[in-house]
């Protein structure tokens, strides 16, 4: 099968709308339990569809991996209780789904370019400006940019460095 008659059926089948509400129900449960470990085998069960299929609709429907995709209502909603309440930062991380503080640490400063304490100050200095903004346009202006991957975001990072002048010696 070649490359067009491939993207022809995806691009087919998108446009099934049974394929679209079966889709827009495994994203649908992925917004409503964000907290839960959401592998491709267990959206696609929830789909009723097979997970190659899933797995290259999911992405071809909404432009994001389902991954990627539950990696950024992680973070929304991780920004949304560092900025509303008093949670400390440990509990943030498990409450939003996350099973290592670290791991938590490290995406989050991957994905929004700050630590979760950093972002925390800086929404507590801008909370009177907050106010007079819907809480829906806040979330949408807030939301981090996981059109490229985590990995790949760190891999150019570390390409844009210069090496050290000097040479350890073995």
């Amino acid at each position: 099968m070649d490359a067009d008659a491939d993207t022809d059926t995806d691009t087919d089948a998108l446009e099934d709308p049974a394929l679209l509400r079966r889709l827009l129900r495994a994203k649908d449960r992925m917004d409503a339990a964000s907290h839960e470990v959401w592998p491709v085998k267990r959206l696609a069960k929830v789909s009723g569809i097979s997970e190659a299929h899933f797995a290259r609709s999911f992405k071809r429907a909404f432009g994001l991996p389902p991954h990627r995709y539950l990696l950024t209502r992680r973070i929304e909603q991780a920004t949304t209780l560092l900025r509303d309440t008093d949670m400390s930062i440990t509990e943030i991380a498990f409450a939003t789904g996350w099973e290592s503080l670290g791991t938590f640490g490290r995406i989050f400063r991957d994905v929004t370019g700050q630590n979760p304490g950093a972002l925390r100050q800086q929404a507590q200095m801008n909370i009177p400006n907050l106010a007079l903004m819907p809480a829906c346009v806040a979330k949408a202006a807030q939301r981090p940019d996981l059109k490229v991957a985590v990995s790949e975001k760190r891999r150019r990072a570390a390409a844009d460095t210069v090496p050290s002048p000097t040479k350890e010696a073995s």
